[in-house]
């Protein structure tokens, strides 16, 4: 409860936006990042309270020393589809793992609740049935390869869910595969394949067609088209193409012309795909598409099935629009008697893209330590639902995260209980150019400080945008340059159009409740509030007063303090002018009970003061 006392005789308690009962607090171990949620904390349920009560024999008094903590309550992983034996084993060296192949969507959700982490490839369906079952436990879920097509992302991220993938290790079996797909269909070498083991002899019948000078056109220029651009042109090939996102130097690099949708389709001898599949993407290559394409074209698939309308494409072959395409991915997988994938100019993979040997140990080791990184509390370089903070920012931001969190918690006990906050100001005074500042770290630091504390729910790097949206919290942000040389100098976070249980944290001008912090000596501290300054170091609980500037202020309250056998970590104070108004931050150790408040509220020169849990 957070309460609030005056200096006037009887003792004022303001309602809590919690409530009152004491209840167990729910930690996860799992959090998604370790600068948001308390890292490498074990997961407190009451099935674990339990478990840890029984395992530690608390009801005796034996002097036997309690296992490790860790130990009883390692997290646990399910991996729900074939995942390489080195990320198995490095999976096993963290976590309990739990091997459960070819789950039916209710077996997997009756499984889901108990498991911390989830694996899947492309074959598990991860929906917001699955986040529902999972009551909040389900923290992490890995995709083992790029797409992610198959999660579903947003109901991830409204439930702190963090979604992380492994997009470089079977990056290069996936562009070598489309180059052998490429020639393979080029000089039919399938069909060929066939008919001799069948005991012919058709030398004429396959004749093929030569790459070189050809135009090839990726139509997707991430990594995996990249590099298949890199080896296109090893073989000659004039390449082309298309992705409104690639920068126009990285593909110059590379020799590559970036060009629009309809010039690569138009222009282009062969086809690449390389795009994910979104509802943007979804059936791009249609009926329309292949009609803008020369006659004769050639199509290779080693994307996603979803992006070409495949009644369309068969179309297409049958008028000879396209004249040969190979395909390694569906839209349904496996494939039902598909007249497409019995077409006689179709060459036809079972999705086997990422599958080398190479590749698979690559991409699970990859995937095992996202995922083990994750549940550590490590911000993952592979995440696909949380802003993508680079190492170098992450760095050097760490120490400004704890204030971030620290200031909104801090702001949001000042405010009156019934006052509804709507509206707050975050500004940053940086020694770096404003506009360089990258700041949805703090911000999603600050919004976790402010709902956490007034709400059950847990906000996190992933989901804390959203929560501050859904539960109509405006977030504005200001960038002020400081000539301090540190990429933070403050943050100041300021909340509008509330009432505010200490009066003096309001500036005047603008009716905000105001407080302001920076961290020295690597700790976070705080500098203002209000209009006052202080320094006060941010930790444990703190005491705010507003008194009258005088002497024996400071050994007249810590007396009082100390007859009740509280600590006094520090004490600061900060006044506008000499012998007039000033505000006593004092830090504790121990929350002081309701009758050592009353008593400190009943100085004659304090005017008001709060208690604050940090």
């Amino acid at each position: 409860m957070i309460t609030s006392f005056y200096s006037s005789s009887r003792l004022t308690t303001l309602p809590s936006y919690n409530s009152p009962t004491p209840r167990l607090k729910l930690f996860s171990f799992t959090a998604p990042l370790k600068l948001l949620c308390p890292p490498k904390l074990p997961s407190l349920t009451i099935t674990n309270v339990l478990k840890i009560a029984d395992s530690l024999n608390l009801s005796s008094s034996t002097s036997t020393p309690p296992p490790d903590l860790h130990t009883l309550l390692k997290p646990t992983i399910l991996v729900s589809e074939k995942l390489g034996d080195a990320g198995l084993d490095l999976l096993r060296s963290f976590a309990d793992v739990d091997c459960s192949y070819n789950l039916s969507p209710e077996e997997l959700c009756s499984k889901i609740s108990s498991c911390d982490a989830l694996i899947v490839r492309s074959g598990t369906k991860v929906n917001r049935q699955l986040f529902q079952a999972a009551n909040g436990r389900l923290k992490v879920v890995g995709r083992a390869g790029v797409g992610i097509d198959n999660v579903d992302l947003q109901a991830a991220t409204e439930y702190g869910c963090l979604v992380v993938n492994a997009p470089t290790a079977n990056t290069i079996a996936a562009a070598e595969h489309g180059i052998a797909l490429l020639a393979a269909m080029a000089r039919n070498i399938a069909q060929a394949d066939a008919s001799i083991k069948a005991g012919k002899w058709e030398r004429n019948k396959y004749v093929g067609v030569s790459m070189v000078g050809k135009t090839l056109a990726i139509m997707g220029f991430g990594k995996v088209g990249s590099e298949v651009a890199r080896r296109a042109k090893g073989l000659g090939m004039h390449v082309v193409a298309h992705d409104p996102y690639a920068p126009a130097d990285r593909a110059r690099a590379i020799g590559v012309e970036l060009v629009s949708f309809d010039d690569a389709v138009s222009t282009a001898h062969f086809i690449s795909l390389h795009m994910p599949l979104t509802p943007a993407t979804s059936k791009v290559f249609n009926d329309a598409t292949f009609a803008k394409m020369k006659k004769g074209v050639r199509i290779i698939n080693v994307a996603r099935g979803g992006v070409i309308d495949e009644d369309a494409l068969l179309r297409a072959l049958d008028t000879g629009i396209v004249a040969q395409a190979a395909l390694d991915v569906f839209c349904e997988e496996p494939p039902k008697d598909s007249k497409l994938v019995q077409h006689a100019n179709v060459t036809a993979t079972p999705h086997l893209g990422a599958s080398t040997k190479e590749a698979q140990e690559g991409v699970a080791v990859e995937i095992a330590e996202a995922v083990v990184g994750a549940l550590q509390g490590q911000l993952s370089a592979t995440a696909v639902n949380a802003p993508m903070v680079p190492p170098e920012v992450l760095s050097e931001l760490a120490p400004y995260v704890t204030l971030a969190e620290k200031l909104g918690r801090l702001a949001v006990q000042l405010v009156s209980g019934g006052s509804g906050i709507k509206s707050v100001k975050v500004v940053y005074r940086s020694g770096r150019d404003p506009d360089d500042l990258d700041t949805r770290l703090l911000r999603a630091m600050i919004i976790k400080g402010i709902i956490e504390p007034i709400s059950d729910t847990i906000v996190n790097l992933v989901n804390a945008d959203f929560i501050a949206k859904q539960k109509g919290l405006g977030i504005s942000e200001e960038r002020v340059f400081a000539n301090s040389g540190t990429p933070v100098d403050s943050i100041q976070v300021r909340i509008s159009n509330v009432k505010s249980k200490f009066q003096s944290a309001v500036v005047t001008e603008s009716e905000e409740i105001s407080v302001e912090g920076r961290v020295k000596y690597g700790k976070p501290h705080l500098s203002r509030v209000g209009s006052f300054e202080v320094d006060v170091s941010l930790e444990g609980n703190l005491i705010l007063c507003r008194q009258v500037d005088q002497p024996g202020m400071i050994g007249m309250v810590g007396g009082i303090l100390g007859e009740k056998n509280v600590n006094v970590s520090f004490m600061s104070v900060g006044r506008n002018f000499r012998r007039k108004k000033a505000i006593m931050a004092i830090g504790v150790d121990e929350e002081p009970d309701k009758d050592t408040l009353n008593k400190i509220g009943h100085v004659p020169a304090v005017e008001e003061f709060v208690f604050l849990n940090l």
